[in-house]
């Protein structure tokens, strides 16, 4: 089976967004947010859906990061999944975690702090490489939210 997400690596003044999921005990760590595209979606749709729905932010999409892969077992048999990651930039600190989605924390972390709170090795990657989209968007004078936006 294939399946299909979208999530965001989310900043707000050089900090990053991480949420803390415990799913009845069986799954429990930090992660990025992301989520399944819905039918008639665009991925960046998706992403920005998905982060206001699991953190309570509404952020604004910088740039595309690229996609991660993974696979994992359901009863039905094996899922193979592959998210497509955006850069994104929040317009304050603020974030409430979806407690119906078993989200129970949330905050911005400084880079080190976040990379090693990531539960997931291909989260980890997506956060480095956008967290150094970040950097160079920013050395150039190029972190700011487009025209109407943010």
């Amino acid at each position: 089976m294939e399946a299909t997400s979208c999530g965001g690596v989310v900043v707000f003044r050089g900090k990053l967004l991480t949420l803390y999921k415990n799913y009845k005990g069986r799954y429990e760590g930090w992660v990025l947010p992301k989520g399944t595209v819905e039918k008639g979606e665009t991925p960046e749709q998706t992403a920005l859906r998905e982060v206001a729905e699991e953190a309570g932010v509404r952020p604004v999409i910088m740039g595309y990061i690229g996609t991660s892969q993974y696979s994992f077992f359901v009863p039905e048999g094996e899922v193979h999944k592959e998210v497509h990651w955006f850069l994104m930039m929040a317009d304050s600190y603020h974030s409430k975690p979806q407690k119906e989605e078993y989200f129970l924390d949330s905050g911005y972390y400084k880079y080190h702090e976040a990379y090693h709170l990531l539960k997931f090795s291909n989260e980890r990657m997506i956060l480095e490489k956008g967290y150094r989209m970040y950097q160079k968007l920013k050395q150039g004078g190029l972190w700011v939210p487009a025209e109407g936006q943010g």
